[in-house]
């Protein structure tokens, strides 16, 4: 099976003007030029303009800041991923142009700052566009600023480009700058026109272009990035309470959850480590609230003491981990899958619980709700896996149904009878929050310490191992309601791909490219990994290869850590990997060459 580049956008000439199905746009320059907000505008204009978008964004790891890139990409049919290859680059500086001119597919269009880049001549047929950004926008601001509003001079000049709908792209402007005052709302207009005026004449750029939009414009579509969207599922899954500590890239949930948990009567704590944040989280679970902590991995290997007690007292809490590079503090900017192991087995003692992890930022909401589903049901730690990429990335979607999966929270205090038990070794567990009366004068204790079926410690090797069984057992019953995922392509064949968490589009699309050159090519993608759905094995048997696709170490023994579990569950040697830690998203081609490599 071989690799191919990522293709051209489809074009359609017209008279004054190309038009593109899609374009991958990447914006380089530095942190402290405002390219995210270039492309934040972009990718919201695309959820208003019934168009596709996915980006993709690097950001250093330094209060200092340094070289950020920002890609965008838009398109009027499914986007499933950034992009292998940008269709149009443009650089603010020569470390930007440097770096990042071999991202240009041939033929592409880089728009560099005359003021700060010389070009290099090349023979892969790209055209080279050469505007003054830095003074432009030095001259239409008045000098006031020096090169402040760069970005916003960009934006107008791409708004002209490629025909965007300017009144929109003001109005967002407006938005965005609307608390800062009349003073930075005038000096962004002024950016923005100056780039929306600028004269991009036959002589500087060859032609201009048109982005399509969609059929029809979708007024219930929203555009957001994947840590909102999974921090607004929480809140729709009824969590009220929770506490955290700030961490890249979880810390943005935690201050959404901080802003709009008391608007729903609910409190999100800061706590002062760790340790103390999931230790009150518990206390809110313990007090009746489904309550939420979370982290990165490096807060998550810090919390795991806690959530030993967790699942030996049998506490419903959702814990978020937004991973990312590592070990130690590891690459805080950028993307891996490496946490996963940590994630099933990072406690001490056998601690079952159940891990989900999105595929998408649509997904992120959904997954949110589904997690605070399970924990109530079966009075557990869920572990949500989302990571870096997820975090950051925007996309568009259509708007949830609030009347389909809002959960509303209660605290259930209603009087138990005497034959009430909180941990019945052959029922479902049930807490009675603190000031619940027992009818039968009787009350439940919670505790670490292994214990009876009140909660009363017990140091009986026999009820040690009816609770270890009854702690492993409900979550093996998990497996029995979730549902088998779906083969994307043949049912059988010759190669299946299987991925979790943010390789979803990447798989896709490679899925896609692979069967139009006519290879026998699947995929499949995991969203319950511990338990893991009933009936893989059966879907694995009927493809001569499966490859797992996943962004963490192939390990000592040449299988990633997703492989590895899959391996151990049904000992079948052609579970192989395809395995990357560059801290990126995997490219199309990434993923097809890894395949040929691991299939020859």
């Amino acid at each position: 099976m071989s690799a191919t580049a990522s293709p051209a956008p489809k074009e359609q000439s017209s008279s004054d003007s190309t038009d593109l199905q899609n374009a991958v746009i990447r914006f380089a320059g530095n942190s402290q030029d405002g390219i995210q907000t270039i492309g934040g505008f972009l990718a919201k204009l695309a959820g208003r303009s019934a168009r596709e978008v996915m980006t993709y964004m690097t950001i250093p790891s330094t209060i200092s800041g340094g070289p950020s890139i920002f890609q965008v990409h838009l398109g009027s049919g499914e986007v499933l991923s950034p992009g292998d290859e940008a269709d149009f680059l443009v650089a603010f500086y020569q470390h930007s142009y440097d770096n990042h001119i071999n991202s240009l597919r041939d033929g592409g269009v880089c728009i560099y700052d005359a003021d700060n880049v010389e070009p290099t001549v090349n023979e892969r047929d790209i055209q080279h566009v050469g505007i003054p950004i830095t003074s432009t926008t030095v001259e239409a601001l008045g000098g006031s600023t020096r090169e402040r509003g760069k970005n916003l001079f960009v934006l107008g000049l791409v708004t002209q480009l490629f025909k965007l709908d300017h009144d929109k792209v003001v109005a967002l402007i407006e938005r965005q700058f609307g608390r800062k005052g009349d003073d930075v709302i005038r000096n962004a207009r002024l950016a923005f026109d100056a780039g929306y005026a600028y004269q991009l004449g036959s002589d500087i750029i060859k032609q201009s272009y048109a982005l399509r939009a969609g059929a029809s414009v979708d007024k219930d579509r929203i555009t957001t990035d994947g840590n909102t969207a999974l921090m607004y599922g929480l809140i729709a899954g009824g969590i009220r309470f929770g506490a955290g500590y700030p961490i890249t890239p979880w810390s943005s949930i935690m201050e959404g959850l901080r802003t709009e948990l008391p608007k729903y009567g609910g409190l999100f704590v800061q706590a002062e480590d760790e340790l103390a944040a999931v230790s009150m989280a518990l206390g809110f679970s313990y007090a009746g609230h489904l309550a939420v902590t979370g982290s990165s991995g490096p807060g998550l290997s810090l919390k795991m003491e806690a959530l030993s007690y967790a699942v030996m007292a049998e506490l419903p809490l959702v814990v978020i981990n937004v991973q990312r590079g590592g070990p130690s503090t590891g690459l805080p900017t950028s993307v891996e899958q490496s946490d996963l192991m940590q994630a099933i087995y990072g406690s001490h003692g056998d601690t079952p619980r159940i891990v989900l992890a999105p595929k998408n930022v649509e997904d992120c909401f959904y997954t949110a709700v589904e997690a605070c589903q399970l924990a109530r049901k079966y009075s557990c730690p869920v572990l949500v896996l989302t990571d870096q990429a997820l975090a950051t990335r925007i996309e568009a979607f259509r708007e949830p149904n609030l009347d389909e999966c809002l959960i509303e929270a209660e605290l259930d205090q209603t009087p138990r009878d005497e034959n009430f038990k909180p941990y019945p070794v052959d029922g479902d567990t049930r807490h009675a929050p603190p000031g619940t009366k027992m009818l039968g004068g009787k009350y439940p204790v919670v505790t670490g310490l292994e214990h009876d079926e009140w909660g009363h410690p017990s140091a009986s090797p026999q009820m040690h191992v009816k609770m270890n069984a009854k702690r492993r057992e409900k979550i093996k019953a998990v497996a029995e309601e979730i549902p088998l995922p779906e083969v994307y392509g043949e049912d059988s064949g010759d190669v299946l791909l299987v991925g979790w968490g943010s390789t979803w589009g990447p798989i896709r699309e490679a899925t896609n490219r692979a069967r139009s050159k006519g290879d026998s090519l699947s995929s499949l993608h995991l969203r319950h990994l511990n338990p893991l759905p009933n009936g893989l094995d059966e879907i694995f048997a009927k493809f001569k290869h499966v490859v797992v696709v996943e962004m963490n170490d192939e390990g000592l023994y040449g299988n990633g850590q997703l492989a590895t579990l899959l391996r151990a569950r049904y000992c079948d040697p052609k579970i192989r990997s395809v395995c990357k830690t560059d801290g990126l998203n995997y490219r199309i081609r990434e993923i097809l060459e890894g395949v040929a490599n691991v299939t020859a």
